[in-house]
């Protein structure tokens, strides 16, 4: 958390939940010239007792269409198979982020959009383009 805020990574922000260590929100800014360019996607991040030897637990809050996010899960190898303990939170955020700009539709979580994603590519975008649109726009504070 200290080095991640003295030192932000590009594109991504990090936050403790109700002051606990265990729990924390980020948010990923949608990549430039992808559908979700202009997106604030907030993600939020459970460590468990065990981390590092186990990857904490990441919800995508933020509704959005991609063939790898659905209901809130991830589906990307460094949160399971592809764990490794010397993974920091700047890694797996700039993965998840990566992930926007290059889904994988070959190990979908939403099997439509996946299906879309390889028979209708511009059909695809404009929904993704849509959805960012509609769930993921920054939340003005100074409106309240």
């Amino acid at each position: 958390m200290a080095n991640m805020t003295s030192n932000p990574t590009e594109g991504c922000t990090v936050e403790l939940v109700d002051d606990c260590i265990y729990d924390w929100k980020a948010v990923i800014l949608g990549p430039s010239d992808t559908p979700y360019e202009g997106g604030h996607f907030e993600l939020r991040l459970h460590f468990p007792h065990a981390y590092p030897s186990q990857p904490p637990a990441i919800l995508f809050r933020t509704r959005v269409y991609h063939c790898n996010i659905n209901h809130q899960n991830i589906c990307v190898d460094i949160l399971h198979s592809a764990w490794s303990p010397a993974l920091t939170v700047e890694k797996i955020l700039l993965s998840i982020r990566s992930l926007l700009s290059d889904p994988n539709p070959d190990s979908p979580m939403n099997c439509a959009a996946a299906a879309l994603y390889k028979t209708n590519r511009e059909e695809h975008d404009r929904m993704a383009r849509e959805w960012t649109a509609r769930y993921a726009q920054p939340v003005d504070s100074t409106s309240e």
